[in-house]
């Protein structure tokens, strides 16, 4: 079943997302019949899944010959009892991780101009 759950901006207002809503949905708030009051703020919920990005894309700076581009992708679920999770298909949760190296350039040599006589 899904719901609407309103998460407070930190800096003003508000969003209204919607979520899947369980059992624990019950001990949230009501600001009315038709909106939850989610447990925390947009920016706090989302900050979980920005630290997990962070310590991913830190994994393959950290490798040995380094990619030139990083590129990670997942899904985001926002709850309104647990926030923000990294969303799963199927029975596994999921990243896209594409990693790129670029061949080195390979500069052509130029030959030195003849000396003038």
């Amino acid at each position: 079943m899904t719901e609407l759950a309103r998460f407070e901006l930190q800096q003003g207002g508000d969003v209204v997302v919607e979520v899947d809503t369980g059992p624990a949905t019950a001990r949230v708030s009501r600001r009315d019949d038709l909106v939850l009051d989610a447990k925390v703020s947009f920016e706090r919920a989302l900050g979980a899944v920005k630290d997990a990005a962070s310590a991913a894309l830190g994994q393959f700076q950290a490798m040995t010959r380094k990619p030139d581009e990083v590129e990670i992708k997942f899904g985001v679920k926002l709850s309104a009892e647990a926030g923000a999770v990294i969303a799963k298909t199927g029975l596994e949760g999921q990243f896209e991780v594409k990693l790129k190296w670029k061949q080195p350039s390979t500069a052509a040599t130029e030959e030195p101009a003849p000396a003038g006589e």
